[in-house]
């Protein structure tokens, strides 16, 4: 896995403009205007789609780095399993908050 300085670069300055004094706060806007016309099924399956395709890309990472590829090195394949740990995780607190919105709207008098 290579990464570019480019890209890094362009990934750290994207990030800073969302870093407020307070925190980091999402910049709503911009996930509407992303995802306006997508179908909420076709965005969830796409996500965990990518979940999906980052495990298996750490997993192939960790089975050649055990079996001696040495195009692989240790610190790419931490790398790509942390990037698989915290999209699960992330995909969790998703799934988490989602649950809940469905049953505080179940809860709700008609």
């Amino acid at each position: 896995m290579q990464i570019g300085a480019n890209s890094l670069l362009q990934e750290m300055q994207s990030l800073s403009g969302e870093i407020k004094p307070s925190g980091i706060t999402p910049n709503i806007t911009q996930q509407v205007a992303n995802t306006s016309g997508s179908d909420f099924g076709q965005l969830l399956s796409q996500a965990v789609g990518t979940v999906n395709s980052l495990q298996g890309h750490s997993s192939s990472m960790q089975t050649r780095l055990d079996m001696g590829d040495t195009r692989v090195t240790l610190s790419d394949t931490v790398i790509a399993r942390e990037k698989a740990s915290v999209a699960f995780e992330a995909t969790v607190q998703v799934r988490n908050k989602l649950v809940e919105a469905y049953k505080e709207i179940m809860s709700m008098p008609v």
